[in-house]
């Protein structure tokens, strides 16, 4: 048995190496791109094989989870997430590419069940929250990651390269971080049945997952868009929005467990509702940068905290075990973020991209409504 600091420490490095994967492939997807001679559609095509892995390793995760415990899963699970990262690089045409997209997803989603059951586990040792600081750790390798990936482009490097260093970084951290992390092959949390039904409290917590996973997918995919297209943003300024609400987004999660300890779980996910609801009024109301920017930032805040705080809820079920449970809720809430993406797109095409982000607006409402009669 460790000090709980130990355990935060390995837990949380895990978080980090996760985002390094992550972002050194988002890093150089157009570079992949480029490689491989397809056009737009044709990559949106490709990159749908990660989501069609992720749900394919739900149910996988959590059963192994309650099998051989979250460490077995994690490190198996970040050196495939790692190692398929290679073979993304090596990929010689857009069948291999997709076979390896469809297996990253696959080892993202297990990473994702696997290391949020290390942190529930080591918030229990804890007198007050910390899960959503983690999930921080995450966002910052993300901007580490697009950094590192951006040298990498300007010195010329190439994918293959680049992607091989970032794995051997990655699988000496496994190593390292093994023997700190919870040894829970005897599933913490004890006798929960793996396979039953979520019950209401549960699918509830799915619910305001799904709703503000619905607005971070799109946050993802059209804020850019949105700055070029509806406040009119000049190429330098386009991705403005994107950069501040991630920026929001990273910071928000360093100060949500905080926030939560002095006002409570219930709280923290109105307000982050409320925020995320208002930022997105203001850039429809006002499509000027200035505000706009300002709106994608409270939208940031705004989302940062909900999925760690659902995940650690999930975590604290009485009628499932941690992976089981935080899987079930995974499953709920990704298909807010595979469905607010293409809905935007829709609207907009249809009605406006202004009208679409007001849909987003009302996504963020139903956070607050959901939480509301939740009895958490």
């Amino acid at each position: 048995m460790h000090k709980p600091k130990v355990y935060r420490s390995a837990v949380g490095a895990m978080f980090f190496m996760a985002g390094i994967c992550f972002s050194s492939w988002a890093s150089r997807i157009a570079t992949i791109q480029e490689k491989h001679g397809l056009n737009e559609a044709e990559l949106g095509t490709v990159l749908f094989a990660i989501p069609v892995g992720l749900m394919l390793s739900l149910p996988i995760a959590s059963w192994a989870i309650a099998k051989v415990g979250s460490r077995l899963v994690l490190a198996v699970a970040l050196t495939l997430y790692a190692l398929t990262l290679i073979a993304l690089g090596f990929a010689p045409n857009v069948f291999t590419l997709t076979a390896c997209l469809v297996v990253f997803g696959l080892g993202s989603n297990a990473v994702n069940v696997s290391v949020n059951t290390q942190a529930v586990a080591t918030e229990a040792m804890y007198p007050k929250p910390i899960l959503a600081s983690f999930h921080g750790l995450w966002s910052l390798a993300g901007f580490l990651g697009a950094g590192v990936g951006t040298l990498m482009i300007g010195q010329e490097v190439s994918p293959q390269v680049h992607f091989i260093i970032m794995t051997c970084i990655i699988i000496v951290s496994i190593f390292i971080c093994w023997r700190y992390l919870h040894n829970d092959k005897q599933p913490v949390g004890g006798g929960g049945k793996v396979f039953v039904m979520p019950d209401k409290s549960l699918i509830i917590l799915g619910l305001i997952a799904l709703c503000s996973m619905v607005v971070e997918g799109a946050m993802f995919d059209w804020t850019t868009i949105y700055f070029k297209k509806a406040v009119g943003a000049s190429k330098a300024w386009e991705g403005a929005g994107y950069t501040a609400g991630m920026c929001f987004m990273a910071a928000g999660r360093f100060v949500a467990d905080g926030f939560s300890h002095r006002f409570g779980l219930k709280r923290t996910l109105q307000v982050s509702g409320a925020l995320s609801m208002t930022g997105l009024l203001i850039a429809v109301i006002f499509p000027q940068l200035v505000p706009a920017i300002i709106g994608f930032m409270f939208v940031g805040a705004g989302i940062s905290s909900v999925v760690p705080m659902i995940y650690s809820a999930a975590g604290r079920s009485t009628t499932m075990q941690p992976g089981a449970a935080i899987a079930a809720v995974s499953t709920i809430s990704f298909v807010g973020f595979l469905i607010g993406p293409p809905v935007i797109g829709i609207l907009a095409e249809i009605f406006s991209l202004r009208i679409s982000f007001t849909f987003l607006a009302l996504m963020a409402a139903l956070v607050v409504v959901f939480t509301s009669r939740a009895k958490i």
